[in-house]
């Protein structure tokens, strides 16, 4: 038998890395929502401040939908933070 990977584990992989990027997406979310209510933005206002639609805004905090890097940065910017990542 060859040294070949195992179908299983491909999809294991694939399945992990989806896992990783729902929960790392919805954590932004909360916190997002969590700032908006703070400093008590609507997703109407946030949109204007980010320069963007309402439904671009209900996209991005839906966690089922993917955002880009440069879209988290602009909606924590909004926000007057920043984004910090980290590889570990």
């Amino acid at each position: 038998m060859g040294k070949h990977k195992s179908i299983g584990s491909d999809f294991e992989d694939w399945l992990n890395e989806e896992v990783e990027i729902a929960a790392t997406k919805k954590a932004f979310v909360i916190q997002l929502q969590a700032e908006m209510k703070k400093k008590k933005i609507g997703k109407s206002r946030l949109a204007k401040i980010m320069r963007t639609s309402r439904t671009a805004i209900e996209r991005l905090l839906d966690p089922c939908q993917p955002s880009n890097l440069a879209t988290l940065i602009e909606a924590a910017l909004a926000m007057g933070k920043r984004l910090s990542l980290s590889m570990v």
